[in-house]
């Protein structure tokens, strides 16, 4: 799923690099954490599963009815959970205001370990209204009419950007899940 955002994020510079437009302004911030635990416990009839994390805490928990192949997991066994976010922003003159979502999943097949991942990504193109250069900030008015001032963390984006231009803001988030069979 990692490289799914990681693709995501490279997508604009792919179209810039194929379009001889001017050069489009933006940026692009990704996190991801890792938590990997070992299942020390699991009732197939009640799906309670209990793991330890690698800092030794236990955790336990019922796998719901969305958990396929629990029969597949056995004491032993390491389940890595990826939780992974991304920020890209996309300055383009004019433009029309606008919000869109798109979400995704995926699951590991019959008999196979337990693995899933589910993502989504939202864009939302704000028109920006004012551009304030001594605080620095902008203000942006978004697709229903919410208007909303933020400080510029960084002065020198701001060059060559107008009142009127929009702002495509794309925010992506995903989790994936993996079971592995434990080391004997």
């Amino acid at each position: 799923m990692a490289s799914c955002v990681a693709a995501l994020l490279c997508m604009p510079s792919a179209a810039m690099a194929q379009t001889p437009a001017a050069p489009v302004k933006g940026a692009a911030a990704m996190n991801s954490v890792t938590v990997t635990a070992t299942v020390t416990a699991i009732d197939q009839k009640t799906r309670a599963v209990t793991v330890k994390t690698t800092d030794g805490k236990d955790y336990s928990f019922i796998a719901g009815d969305a958990v396929k192949n629990l029969a597949q997991v056995a004491v032993g066994d390491i389940i890595t959970a990826t939780y992974t976010e991304a920020l890209l922003y996309e300055v383009k003159s004019g433009g029309r205001t606008g919000a869109s979502t798109t979400m995704g999943t995926a699951r590991a097949a019959g008999g196979e370990k337990p693995a899933g991942m589910v993502g989504q990504e939202t864009t939302v193109t704000v028109t920006i209204t004012a551009i304030d250069t001594a605080t620095p900030s902008v203000t942006f008015k978004g697709p229903a009419g919410n208007v909303r001032t933020i400080k510029v963390q960084q002065p020198e984006k701001l060059k060559g950007v107008k009142v009127g231009d929009t702002v495509d803001i794309t925010y992506a988030e995903s989790v994936a899940v993996s079971v592995e069979k434990g080391k004997k």
